[in-house]
């Protein structure tokens, strides 16, 4: 029982941030020396595993049962590769004071035993249910486990309290239910645990970040009449991935007359002179996300073109300013334009537009901003979230349009923006 992330070794100094607020925040490389200090992985466990007994305890829920593989990474420490991710093929128990149980696709489950020594060796299970029915429910896979589950929860004296789920499949649910299992929502409990980021999470961020810094140096450069969309995020997944990157999840890549309405998407349509061009950049590193859009014009723009970027910069550079401990998310989605504004009948028409998300081991975190639903439902900004903030202004030339998007980390006094290539003038790639 001296596994590192044991209850018993669990401390109030678990769940401290050790935040080291700097001048600049550091982007280390990719290794472990013994010179400097870096990533701290067993600091990491334990503080993720303490937010989320935290978070657990002021719930009315006793136990989680997770489907989510960014909530089983962030209790366990566990992850077996990006084709894992729509599956639904893993699961973990987190019951009372134990320590985590986890549920994994076949030999997995031994190799943790192996390499994951912080987790108890015989709470590594081999295990599945439906992926995503492909199993049917009546091969008894639900009933089988939902029983184990059942059972692992009595003997936790954890019977009499609620579960709480993230998301699972519906047969899940039913076999939950019949096992005597009250379910509630476990994934509120887990985003409440996952919305303040340490030291270490914040660095990891930054490391990502920096990645992207370097893509768009490169799309700077290539960007050029002739290269298609799709060449440019071939050749942007191309240096993440020899970056170091674990998981390159989209690239948008936005051209021309497709950048008004914004489609979220790419295709093979070839870059022209003076296209307004933008991209978004979603990848992790070990496991934390970037969402980081730029704007380009190729060899010249236009006085529209410039209009429309000169706004969208004035519309983020007024949301960071807002960012700091205490304000709360309708004072930032306030200095944002309306969505009628901009052409659309309604927010909900303009929703992801003027936007701002949690970025950690998803890419969708808390907080949200969006005037759709921060007016009426704000929320407090604390020290230690991590989120990034979007802006999209349309041009009056009817087609083209400006998409900027800033990463920011909340410090103690205000906010550090951790994505750094230039934007604070729109830059002309190979200017004729």
């Amino acid at each position: 029982m001296s596994r590192a992330l044991m209850p018993n070794l669990l401390t109030p100094q678990d769940l401290e941030p050790n935040w080291e607020w700097r001048e600049r925040l550091p982007a280390w490389g990719h290794t472990t020396v013994d010179f400097e200090r870096r990533i701290d992985h067993d600091r990491l466990r334990r503080y993720r595993l303490a937010r989320t007994r935290q978070a657990l305890q002021a719930s009315n829920a006793g136990t989680l049962l997770l489907f989510d593989v960014n909530n089983i990474r962030y209790v366990s420490a566990t992850k077996i590769g990006e084709w894992e991710r729509d599956k639904m093929c893993r699961f973990c128990l987190l019951t009372g004071d134990d320590s985590p149980y986890v549920w994994d696709f076949g030999s997995a489950a031994m190799h943790h035993k192996r390499h994951a020594d912080w987790l108890e060796p015989d709470h590594c299970l081999a295990g599945v249910v439906g992926m995503r029915g492909t199993i049917p429910p009546e091969f008894g896979l639900m009933q089988k486990y939902a029983k184990q589950i059942a059972g692992l929860i009595r003997d936790a004296g954890m019977a009499d309290m609620p579960v709480g789920v993230d998301y699972a499949e519906t047969a899940m649910f039913h076999a939950l239910k019949e096992e005597g299992i009250n379910v509630v929502d476990g994934q509120q409990i887990m985003l409440a645990a996952r919305e303040i980021k340490n030291w270490d999470e914040i660095q990891l961020l930054t490391q990502a970040a920096a990645m992207v810094d370097g893509v768009y140096h490169m799309i700077y450069e290539e960007l050029k009449p002739g290269v298609r969309e799709n060449d440019i995020v071939a050749l942007s997944n191309k240096m993440l991935y020899e970056m170091g990157s674990d998981d390159v999840e989209a690239i948008n890549a936005i051209s021309g007359e497709r950048c008004n309405p914004h489609p979220h998407n790419f295709t093979d349509r070839l870059i022209r002179p003076g296209d307004q061009a933008f991209f978004d950049i979603l990848q992790s590193y070990q496991g934390y996300r970037t969402c980081y859009y730029r704007t380009f014009n190729v060899g010249r723009a236009t006085p529209s073109q410039t209009d429309a970027y000169t706004k969208a910069r004035e519309w983020i550079d007024a949301s960071i300013a807002m960012i700091k401990p205490g304000v709360t998310t309708d004072k930032v989605a306030a200095v944002w334009p309306t969505a009628e504004s901009l052409g659309f009948a309604n927010e909900d028409q303009a929703f992801g537009l003027q936007f701002g998300h949690g970025l950690g081991l998803a890419l969708h975190e808390r907080p949200i901003i969006s005037r759709a639903i921060s007016m009426d439902h704000p929320m407090e900004i604390k020290t230690g979230m991590v989120f990034a903030l979007e802006t999209y202004c349309p041009a009056t030339d009817g087609y083209s349009a400006a998409r900027i998007e800033e990463e920011v980390v909340v410090t103690e006094t205000g906010c550090e923006v951790i994505s750094l290539f230039p934007a604070e003038e729109l830059p002309i790639a190979n200017r004729y």
